[in-house]
């Protein structure tokens, strides 16, 4: 009885919270802006089914349709390929478009480093930031490493193995960033897949892996595996004891971007709409759900706020590949 109780509240607070943004939208649709939006809208998802990218966008996509936030069709397709270059290119190809849209992840700022591609992400028309990618080092449940200081004490002895998957990205930038302030080295062995160099650190084949918390959650929960520090500026709840990098004075300033994107030259019209509707989805139960689920950091920009976060990630990435001679 008390779960159907519940169950019965929380539908009538979405249903109050639709008939609000109903109001609200009625009220605020300027007489100028009267004709826009009235077509399907091409949504890229730059990655396959299945992924963050794609998982994200079709959660905001099923926000916009539950709340009528979008008065027309919302047509979604993956266009994966080459760590997101064919669907963002496919995008910059739509210059000038009201009607282009496409969610952002880490690959959006690490792919233009390291492929040839046509587009930056300054290229793109911003609409708004909304939570970042951040990392956790891990190590064995089972570890010498009892605390993040008994690890960078051991890695001031002797050089450590990191794990991560794929090479010129997050997984190597945030632990080259944070042994560099913390003044320890790393050998850093890359790996296909999570599942992959998970299997190595419990095999004790490296020392310590980097891991989003939604994807390992589970196992440290077990006692499988350890956290030691967190990348992000807050701390996730399932972590709590667990210090942040900048908790120690080793702020790295780097998070990975999620976020919403138009295509260049988008009209000024395109992109106030898109400001003001992605105010309200964060503010909808179904995105906090989200960002809880998925153990994200909630981080909100818009406009040309989200474009300078992204020149200056972007920039702070390709110092310290260049640094390290992983880009040429």
């Amino acid at each position: 009885m008390r779960h159907d109780t519940t169950a019965k509240a929380s539908r009538l607070r979405a249903a109050a919270f639709a008939a609000a943004f109903a109001v609200s939208l009625a009220g605020a649709a300027p007489a100028s802006a009267q004709d826009y939006p009235s077509e399907t809208l091409d949504w890229t998802i730059a990655f396959g089914p299945g992924g963050g990218n794609d998982i994200m966008a079709r959660t905001i996509i099923d926000i916009l349709e539950r709340y009528d936030l979008y008065p027309s069709d919302i047509r979604a397709e993956n266009r994966a390929g080459g760590s997101g270059a064919v669907g963002w290119g496919h995008l910059y190809a739509k210059a000038g478009s009201a009607y282009d849209i496409s969610t952002t992840s880490g690959s959006f700022v690490t792919t233009p480093l390291q492929a040839d591609t046509p587009w930056q992400p300054a290229d793109f028309t911003p609409v708004a930031l909304l939570a970042t990618d951040d990392l956790a080092l891990v190590v064995n449940g089972s570890s010498e490493f009892e605390t993040i200081d008994d690890l960078i004490a051991a890695a001031k002895e002797r050089p450590i193995t990191i794990a991560g998957t794929g090479t010129v990205n997050v997984d190597f930038i945030v632990p080259t960033l944070f042994a560099e302030a913390a003044g320890f080295e790393f050998d850093y062995v890359s790996f296909n897949s999570m599942a992959d160099q998970t299997t190595a650190l419990l095999s004790n084949a490296v020392d310590v892996m980097t891991g989003n918390p939604g994807e390992i959650l589970g196992m440290i929960e077990s006692g499988d595996l350890r956290a030691l520090v967190y990348s992000g500026v807050k701390v996730p709840s399932e972590l709590e004891g667990v210090p942040t990098m900048a908790d120690l004075g080793y702020d790295i300033g780097v998070s990975m971007p999620r976020g919403l994107i138009l295509a260049p030259d988008a009209p000024q019209e395109a992109q106030e709409f898109w400001i003001e509707t992605m105010k309200k989805v964060v503010e909808t139960p179904e995105w906090q759900a989200y960002i809880n689920t998925n153990q994200l950091t909630e981080n909100i920009k818009y406009g040309e706020d989200f474009r300078v976060f992204l020149v200056n990630t972007q920039n702070r990435f390709e110092s310290v590949l260049r640094e390290v001679g992983a880009i040429q």
